[in-house]
């Protein structure tokens, strides 16, 4: 079993993006599905706002496909890049979203990304995580695309942490979480909400809390974001 690295190792301190280069850059919309829980809000706001401080001559704009204001056709426009503040690629990326905005640049999903890897050790080690196994616990997708993505996400988190990570869905997906009895759990979850408490409440005995306003998110959202810069409108991401 390969050595584990430092649970809670914090990620590489971001630098400023420059804009400099570009000439007058398209708006940043930073999508996400919603809640109607307000702290989830509060998270994708920090969100936008580490990534204002990042790149302030970008004009970042926040929209939902669920649950707003601000909903995602009322603040899109023609040439604007958005990128999913989603932990998969499902149906919310593929279609929902071009859905709603059908003359913006769609760049791939946050997650998964092996930087989100290390905030769910950390939070995992916030929780009293000392070693072992882990159930990565997401909210689940009929498309089974969205489920290999979470998957990818377990094999990024088990490198982390040098321990075996399955998968658990709260909705949609094989294992449901609620059938099983894991001693610990990691929470694929953007923020507070409905499914979050799902997995809170799921009886294990140590549960990391959502991945929340971490800086490293704000890095992953302008690296999709600059490279979908000057692509056509459409997903820019693999089908």
């Amino acid at each position: 079993m390969p050595a584990a690295r430092a649970v809670g190792r914090a990620p590489a301190r971001l630098s400023a993006v420059s804009t400099s280069e570009l000439t007058s850059p398209p708006a940043l919309l930073l999508v996400a599905h919603g809640s109607t829980d307000p702290a989830f809000a509060s998270v994708v706001e920090a969100v936008a706002e580490q990534v204002r401080e990042l790149a302030p001559l970008l004009d970042v704009r926040i929209g939902y496909l669920e649950h707003g204001p601000p909903h995602l056709s009322d603040v899109a426009e023609p040439g604007a890049v958005a990128v999913p503040l989603l932990l998969s690629a499902g149906y919310h990326v593929r279609v929902d979203l071009p859905a709603q905005a059908g003359d913006v640049v769609v760049t791939d999903a946050v997650g998964p990304d092996p930087r989100l890897a290390d905030v769910l050790a950390q939070r995992l080690g916030e929780a009293g995580y000392t070693g072992g196994d882990v159930v990565l616990a997401a909210a689940g997708s009929a498309d089974p695309r969205s489920l290999a993505d979470v998957e990818t996400a377990a094999e990024q988190l088990s490198s982390v942490i040098g321990a075996g990570v399955t998968t658990a869905y709260v909705s949609a997906g094989q294992p449901r979480l609620s059938e099983l009895r894991p001693h610990t759990v990691a929470s694929y979850l953007l923020a507070p909400g409905a499914f979050a408490t799902a997995v809170a409440d799921c009886g294990a005995a140590v549960v990391g809390t959502p991945l929340g306003a971490h800086p490293a998110l704000a890095e992953i959202v302008l690296d999709r974001y600059r490279a979908a810069v000057g692509q056509p409108p459409g997903r820019t991401a693999p089908a």
